[in-house]
C-alpha cells in the first residue's frame, strides 16, 4: 500500500526529472564505472536508476540491464538516453516492494544513490540479495552517515536530509553479512554530477560478492 510519504517521494522525483536536461548528467557515476568495468558482462539489475545514466553505460559495455524507478518521468529520460547511445534497457516503473524478480536471476546489482525509506532499507537489501546469483556482485555508492554536515555547509551537494536514509559501514556489514567484502569504506569525495550532486560529500562505497554456497 502506498503511503503519503511514498506519494510525496515519487512526486518529488517526477518533478525533478520533468525539467529540461538531465538532473545528474548523462555520464555514469565514477565509482560505478570503475568497478563495473572490472567484471564480465551478464545480467544487471539497477534499482532507482532515475534517468538511466548508469544503466545506459552498463548496456554500452554489453550488460543486459533491467532498471526500475518510482518515476515515470525518469523512465522517459532513460529511454531517450538509451536511444541516443544505441542501446536498450528493460525499464520498469514502480515501488520495489511491488515488483517481482526471480530468485538468483542477476549476475550483478548496481545501487547508486539508491536511498530507500528507513523502515524498508534492510528488507529491500535482503530482497536484492535474493535476486543475485551465487557469486554475483553488488556495487554500491550512497551518501554516508557523515554526509549531513557536508550537506549543511553546501546544499548543492545533494542527498537526503534524513539521517536514517543515509548509509553506514556497519549497516552494510549487517545487511550483507555473508558477502566477501571486496571494498567497504566511507570517504570524502568531490561530486560533479549534473545539477544536484556538486561539491564535497561523504559517501559509502561497497563492492561485495555473494557467497557461492
Amino acid at each position: 500500500m502506498e503511503t503519503n510519504w511514498d506519494t510525496q517521494y515519487k512526486n518529488m522525483w517526477d518533478e525533478r526529472y520533468q525539467k529540461q536536461g538531465f538532473a545528474y548528467g548523462k555520464a555514469p557515476n565514477v565509482f560505478f564505472k570503475e568497478w563495473l568495468s572490472k567484471f564480465n558482462p551478464g545480467s544487471l539489475l539497477m534499482p532507482a536508476d532515475g534517468e538511466g545514466r548508469n544503466g545506459v553505460f552498463a548496456a554500452e559495455l554489453g550488460w543486459q540491464v533491467t532498471a526500475f524507478d518510482l518515476s515515470k518521468e525518469g523512465k522517459t529520460k532513460a529511454l531517450q538516453l538509451a536511444a541516443e547511445q544505441g542501446v536498450k534497457l528493460d525499464y520498469l516503473v514502480g515501488d520495489f516492494a511491488e515488483l517481482e524478480f526471480a530468485p538468483a536471476s542477476f549476475d550483478a546489482i548496481g545501487l547508486i544513490y539508491a536511498h530507500f525509506a528507513p523502515e524498508k532499507k534492510a528488507a529491500f537489501h535482503q530482497r536484492l540479495s535474493e535476486c543475485l546469483k551465487p557469486g554475483g556482485i553488488i556495487i554500491l555508492e550512497a551518501f554516508g552517515k557523515n554526509h549531513l554536515e557536508y550537506r549543511q555547509q553546501n546544499p548543492k551537494v545533494g542527498g537526503p536530509g534524513i539521517a536514517e536514509m543515509l548509509y553506514s559501514e556497519e549497516e552494510i556489514r549487517a545487511d550483507f553479512k555473508d558477502y566477501e567484502m571486496i571494498k567497504l569504506t566511507e570517504e570524502e569525495v568531490t561530486l560533479n554530477e549534473g545539477r544536484h550532486h556538486n561539491g564535497k560529500g561523504s559517501v559509502v562505497r561497497f563492492v561485495g560478492r555473494k557467497p557461492v554456497n
